[in-house]
């Protein structure tokens, strides 16, 4: 008996693995964004935190994003490909710190809980960073 997975055409299978691969990164990812802004909210303030955080963040992302669920794939040299991943996923960035910065702004418990802001942005930024990753990044 054929599973449902075997009707697939095999693009969609491998952009299904490599979706979820990029969602469990994205945990890591969340898991250091948010450790961060606690770490520096008191020294940087919400705003500042989130900013460094988010960088943070995004370089242990394309760096795991680069061994693990793109493995292989794009031939820019690791420096070059870590600063296009940033640029590229400026998009996300804005939908993602944007949401942060509203949620913390206007809701107080945001603000006390900055982790409830983090995970509503990374979920926003998600999608875009995903497909621009794979179209642009690690094509």
């Amino acid at each position: 008996m054929k599973r449902w997975t075997d009707m697939l055409p095999d693009t969609r299978v491998a952009v299904a693995v490599q979706f979820i691969r990029f969602g469990s990164v994205g945990v890591i990812g969340f898991i250091i964004d948010t450790a961060a802004v606690y770490g520096f909210r008191r020294s940087l303030g919400l705003y500042g935190a989130g900013l460094i955080a988010y960088l943070f963040a995004a370089s242990a992302t394309w760096l795991l994003n680069r061994i693990w669920t793109f493995r292989g794939q794009g031939t820019a040299p690791a420096h070059r490909q870590w600063a296009l991943f940033l640029a590229t996923n400026l998009v996300g960035f804005v939908l993602n710190r944007g949401t942060y910065a509203a949620l913390v702004t206007f809701f107080p418990l945001a603000a006390a809980q900055p982790v409830i802001a983090t995970a509503a942005g990374a979920l926003a930024g998600m999608f875009t960073n995903f497909s621009l990753s794979r179209r642009v990044v690690f094509r």
